[in-house]
């Protein structure tokens, strides 16, 4: 086999497509259960079935990780479930320290992923108003309008005016109007159980199509569990359980594309007489430098009625601000709230398990006006990664005998004011959109990058910025734990333009690598 990919999510396939378009053999194990567009079902019983379902991830510290919310499992990853809020990273993302003096620099510039960002964005389709974003760093427009804006985020959009705030549509890959084949949203709300018709667009629909049609084999339930080392700077292949039974796959470049706990478990999992702490760990980095989004929900009631029932999980608005600002000292991060997620009275943004306060019968009349009348907005606060926040083997054993790994995380004096800051301005602006009460539910984690960081040197870093591990020659790492830092918004678009960069890079040194 030419290559080997562990893994078949947003990384993993857009590696496999791109590899096998090249004319490489392509074999992508991946530990969960084959899917297809077709098995997506719109109930919470189905969304639940697309979240994490593998080896548990044992958290601690004192500010314990949410890992299930923005992983998955199967074929299509978390990517297959994912909302499709499709933001670039802006500038200062890839340059903080040199820009501020904090955090990490990665191994590149924006300019390095603007053409991959184009690109995908004409495959794909995104919808949405690049003019509203000033955020929004140098690119072509998107190519499509952006989505039917419901009542709720005309209302909430409000609040933000007042505040003298300025949002934009949410740039999605949801479709507005037909786009290569695919058809138009339905705005059902059932973006988290997967899109069954393709508006929003997946790996299923996207790149796995592509790799199978160039050649690519893709094998469901094959859980890997090592990666042969074949001497000090080369890997032979890898480990893997399947039906029960252990198998050894030969390869001549293996590519480390699972989620980021995955990864991390997979490196330090691989030892030998040449790795003994694990494939690129002899400095003892992977698993260091976690970097954890926080996640603030807002909700609030209204007179008006708000059409909550209707649109999509990314929400319809957004508003998003950079790491550094005067009017928040001691805060260093970027966040964004995404306006108008369409929730349901049981769905992941719906209201059960926010106002525990009410029972009996005020509670059924709770329920009876927030069905039409209730508005929520979700922020994501990024994070300034910090060594001590990190992922370590541990004692315990899953079936197949391999090390569970545990986090150890706790929120930096940035990040615990950021999130107060979240929660205030949350409820400011349900007051000033014009909501008759307002709260906010507990603070939660969202999106973890980091754990196997990208850079310049073997002392700083596990990969280098293609995401080949220092010192091996055919290994690589892909998806989100390379990212040296978070930028507070949804991290999937970046994913696949760092990984198209990193397969081409693959294909264009081909002859060096066997």
């Amino acid at each position: 086999m030419d290559v080997l990919i562990i893994g078949a999510g947003a990384a993993g396939s857009v590696f496999a497509a791109h590899l096998a378009e090249a004319g490489k053999r392509v074999l992508v194990l991946e530990a969960g259960a084959p899917r297809q567009l077709q098995d997506l079902v719109s109930s919470q019983i189905w969304a639940r079935r697309l979240k994490w379902g593998l080896a548990p991830i044992l958290a601690g510290g004192e500010d314990r990780l949410n890992h299930n919310i923005a992983t998955g499992s199967g074929i299509g990853g978390a990517a297959l479930h994912h909302y499709g809020t499709w933001l670039r990273f802006s500038e200062d993302v890839f340059k903080p320290h040199a820009l501020h003096g904090r955090g990490i620099d990665w191994p590149f510039e924006y300019s390095e992923l603007r053409p991959h960002y184009d690109q995908l964005q004409r495959e794909i389709g995104i919808s949405g108003d690049a003019a509203a974003e000033h955020w929004r760093p140098p690119g072509d427009p998107y190519p499509m309008p952006p989505l039917k804006q419901f009542r709720q985020a005309e209302l909430l959009d409000r609040g933000f005016a007042k505040l003298g705030k300025a949002t934009a549509p949410t740039p999605v890959i949801i479709n507005s109007v037909p786009y290569n084949g695919r058809p138009p949203c339905l705005y059902d709300a059932w973006c988290d159980a997967g899109c069954p018709i393709g508006a929003l667009a997946n790996p299923l629909i996207t790149y796995i199509p592509r790799a199978r049609t160039a050649g690519a084999e893709f094998r469901a339930g094959c859980y890997v569990t090592c990666i042969d080392a074949a001497g000090r700077d080369r890997v032979a292949g890898v480990e893997y359980v399947h039906g029960g039974k252990r198998h050894t796959q030969p390869a001549k470049v293996v590519v480390v594309a699972a989620s980021v706990m995955e990864n991390i478990r997979l490196l330090l999992n691989s030892t030998s007489s040449w790795h003994v702490a694990g494939l690129g760990n002899a400095n003892d980095l992977v698993g260091t430098h976690l970097a954890a989004e926080c996640g603030v929900q807002a909700f609030a009631l209204f007179e008006e009625e708000t059409e909550c029932y209707l649109g999509v999980s990314a929400g319809h608005r957004i508003y998003r601000e950079g790491y550094a600002s005067k009017s928040r000292p001691g805060m260093f991060a970027g966040y964004q709230w995404q306006l108008a997620t369409a929730m349901k009275p049981n769905d992941i943004f719906g209201v059960a398990m926010t106002r525990p306060d009410i029972f009996g019968a005020p509670l059924h009349d709770f329920m009876r006006k927030g069905i039409r009348h209730a508005a929520t907005m979700l922020a994501f606060g990024g994070s300034v990664p910090v060594r001590e926040n990190r992922v370590l083997l541990s004692d315990q054993k899953d079936v197949a005998g391999m090390p569970l790994v545990t986090t150890e995380h706790r929120w930096t004096p940035d990040m615990r004011a950021l999130i107060d800051h979240l929660h205030t301005e949350g409820k400011s602006v349900m007051q000033a959109a014009g909501a008759t009460e307002s709260w906010t539910g507990r603070t939660v984690t969202g999106h973890i990058v980091g754990g196997t960081l990208m850079g310049e040197t073997p002392e700083t870093s596990v990969t280098d910025g293609y995401g080949r591990v220092h010192g091996m020659e055919n290994l690589y790492v892909a998806g989100g734990s390379l990212f040296p830092g978070n930028a507070g918004t949804s991290p999937t678009y970046t994913i696949h333009a760092v990984s198209q960069r990193a397969a081409r890079h693959v294909v264009s040194r081909w002859a060096e690598l066997h």
